[in-house]
């Protein structure tokens, strides 16, 4: 995809695989004209916080298990500050926090109710999770 939205953003491949409807063990990776149109939609300024929410959610979601566990979290904060940006031991450090903060039930792990929660307490993330054309 040459969008310079995308093409800048440290979570491109994980939209397009999420948007994607690219069945499993496929190699090649593209995306569909109506999974484009999902995901402009998607990251529009129209779309509502819960739509953006799940979207997120299975975007931070690295390895598809229906949670964001400190693994995932540690790939975000990597695509985030890139590999020379922080440390394991540093990475680790903040994903350890975010699960303390955020982990309402204790089981070290997010479920989407409770990604919901810290997005609730998030002003800017409507206005922030968009792909402006």
């Amino acid at each position: 995809m040459e969008m310079a939205e995308l093409k800048q953003n440290p979570f491109a491949e994980r939209i397009c695989t999420v948007f994607s409807q690219q069945q499993e063990g496929e190699t090649t990776k593209t995306i569909s004209f109506e999974d484009f149109l999902d995901m402009m939609s998607v990251f529009s300024e129209g779309a509502t916080r819960d739509v953006k929410a799940s979207y997120a959610f299975r975007i931070y979601d690295f390895d598809n298990d229906g949670y964001i566990d400190k693994q995932d979290l540690m790939d975000t904060i990597e695509a985030l500050c890139g590999k020379d940006g922080l440390n394991d031991y540093e990475r680790e450090l903040v994903a350890d926090k975010i699960l303390e903060e955020a982990d309402l039930d204790g089981d070290h792990r997010l479920s989407y109710v409770e990604f919901e929660h810290v997005i609730s307490r998030a002003p800017d993330f409507v206005n922030t999770f968009r792909i402006r054309i």
